[in-house]
């Protein structure tokens, strides 16, 4: 059975950071793309990075680029999400989702973790 469990999420003022984990099992993790996926209250989901298998390549929102750093320790089977200079539009919950390049889906995601930035 496949499982993804995340955790680090939190409330934190804006400018700081937080550092999410994702737990990976059941499944051979090290050969998919891996993601993290969040969603706004009242909208729609939004990726926000991916990386691909061996971690030699990854891709950010416009939203996050240069703020956000997605690695992963397949030795761990552990997914991350380092964010720096949180804003309050990052609020969210954060989800981490086995992606399929090939097919473009998500088919596979964990329960999430809320993300809240506020003073």
């Amino acid at each position: 059975e496949v499982q993804l469990v995340e955790s680090g999420g939190g409330l934190v003022q804006p400018g700081g950071s937080l550092r999410l984990s994702c737990a990976a099992s059941g499944f051979t993790s090290e050969t998919y793309s891996m993601s993290w996926v969040r969603q706004a209250p009242g909208k729609g989901p939004e990726c926000v990075s991916i990386i691909g298998s061996g971690g030699d390549s990854t891709e950010y929102a416009d939203s996050v680029k240069d703020r956000f750093t997605i690695s992963r320790d397949d030795a761990k089977n552990t997914l991350y999400l380092q964010m720096n200079s949180l804003k309050p539009d990052d609020t969210a919950v954060y989800y981490c989702a086995v992606f399929l390049s090939g097919w473009g889906t998500f088919p596979y995601w964990g329960q999430g973790t809320q993300v809240t930035v506020s003073s």
